[in-house]
């Protein structure tokens, strides 16, 4: 019968498997948007990455409360696992509200954040000279020397003035794809999380029917004095 003590057991064993497969998910989506190593600085995108490590610890939790039918375990779970849904529900929201401007912003307090060295393989490896634009604005030069980068993006054109884009510019579409992943992923996997507590309270109040009493297992014996 689905919905018995066995098929919650299962049930919610699975589940929590799932959510070990889920948090890995969400760690390796954060991972990819660190690919410009500035995306490690944002805290919104790092609250998501929190969520999927804590999510794995969770897990690991719910299976051994599911196998065992731990009460206390089972307890914990529930409320730990609430807690969590309401934080990735929020994160999720707001890495889906946060705007064009916003995430420039956010993506300038990570640049000012790292060190030349971190700033020098950006450059490197997008081929992009700065975080913004000097012409348009008044800050000094907050970045490595360009002359490499230069080299290699102009290439071919007989100017002086030319060097590459800003980072911002080559950076825009990774980290606003980052933003909008991690928040899909993580605005559809929380509701499953309700589910998950709805679940484990069922098979926590539902009796063991393989649980034999004591006295069964020794049975008392009569004796005729």
């Amino acid at each position: 019968m689905c919905g018995g003590f066995t098929c919650s057991k299962n049930a919610l064993i699975a589940l929590n498997i799932l959510y070990v497969v889920v948090a890995s998910i969400l760690i390796s989506v954060t991972v990819y948007g660190q690919a410009s190593s500035l995306v490690t600085n944002l805290p919104i995108v790092g609250g998501i990455l929190a969520c999927g490590v804590f999510l794995i610890l969770i897990s690991i939790l719910g299976l051994a409360g599911a196998v065992k039918h731990h009460q206390v375990m089972l307890f914990f779970y529930m409320v730990i696992l609430f807690l969590l849904f309401l934080v990735q529900f929020s994160i999720a929201c707001a890495c889906l509200a946060v705007n064009s401007e916003q995430q420039e912003m956010l993506a300038q307090q990570g640049w000012n954040k790292v060190d030349m060295d971190v700033k020098q393989q950006v450059q490197e490896r997008f081929q992009c000279c700065g975080f913004q634009d000097s012409t348009f604005t008044n800050t000094t030069a907050d970045h490595p020397s360009c002359a490499v980068v230069n080299a290699i993006c102009c290439k071919g054109i007989n100017t002086t003035n030319c060097q590459c884009e800003p980072c911002m510019e080559k950076l825009k579409e990774t980290i606003d794809y980052a933003f909008k992943l991690c928040g899909g992923i993580g605005l559809f996997f929380s509701f499953t999380e309700l589910f998950a507590v709805w679940l484990a309270r069922r098979y926590r109040n539902q009796p063991d029917p393989n649980y034999k009493e004591p006295h069964a297992i020794f049975p008392r014996k009569n004796y005729l004095y």
